[in-house]
């Protein structure tokens, strides 16, 4: 087979490193998949074990691949990797959502992904300009979550509109007019949105003309929540507040 590149945004392919994600990889999008890469000091453990399992039930290749792994992962200790190729899904119209304008760091928005994957939350959206999705930082960052979702990215916020009127929009801003805990006083309108900006800039003024503007209020000891985090209590919040949506799970996918 072709020697494999390390990772840059112009291939077609990804890698997932790391035995989780690769193990999340192989159960929720193996159809994605094109091989799987093992470290040889990893063969006989447990997790080497399951991924060997799982390919051979896919009838995917396994390769003991060292120098790969190493090259393609930037570190000494990973031991295993699964080679996908990249994929954009749709959206599911009825479902709450997550939107992240223009996010800059892999590991916020790999938090975000896992984190959405626990309250049930299953639809990402990205803005360009953004953080590579795909990168492998991201992906192992999301702890394989990104396998579980569907996930979408758009040019442009208005590009996503055109693709999903009729939502109830929430833009999560400093200046936000309303808190968090009064927008939820009563249970959020089906068929909702959750918007985040960037890490330094936030979401520009404009945001607040595209539905409900949020703030999540905290005392006067910092002036903001790292992205994560706010995403984080957003995400749990709302999702509380509508009875039957925090069931984790993620994408049947046979």
């Amino acid at each position: 087979m072709p020697s494999l590149s390390a990772y840059s945004a112009g291939l077609d392919y990804a890698y997932a490193p790391g035995v989780f994600p690769s193990i999340e990889c192989l159960r929720h999008r193996p159809e994605l998949v094109t091989r799987v890469l093992l470290h040889s000091s990893a063969e006989g453990r447990e997790g080497a074990e399951t991924l060997r399992r799982l390919a051979a039930e896919r009838q995917i290749r396994v390769e003991t691949a060292d120098r790969a792994l190493s090259r393609i992962s930037g570190k000494e200790n990973c031991f295993a990797a699964a080679v996908f190729r990249k994929f954009s899904d749709e959206l599911a119209p009825e479902k709450p959502h997550v939107v992240l304008v223009n996010p800059a760091d892999s590991g916020n928005v790999g938090t975000i992904l896992r984190t959405a994957l626990g309250f049930g939350v299953e639809d990402a959206v990205f803005i360009r300009p953004c953080v590579d999705v795909f990168d492998p930082k991201t992906v192992r960052a999301s702890m394989g979550a990104l396998f579980s979702l569907r996930v979408r990215v758009y040019d442009s916020f208005d590009q996503y509109l055109d693709g999903h009127p009729d939502r109830a929009m929430f833009p999560f801003m400093l200046d936000g007019s309303r808190s968090l805990p009064d927008v939820l006083r009563e249970a959020p309108p089906p068929r909702w949105t959750l918007i985040f900006g960037n890490e330094g800039t936030g979401l520009p003024a404009s945001f607040r003309r595209c539905g409900t503007p949020v703030r999540i209020p905290s005392n006067d000891r910092v002036d903001s929540l790292n992205l994560s985090i706010a995403a984080g209590i957003a995400i749990y919040t709302f999702t509380q507040a509508q009875p039957g949506c925090a069931t984790a799970g993620g994408i049947p996918r046979g």
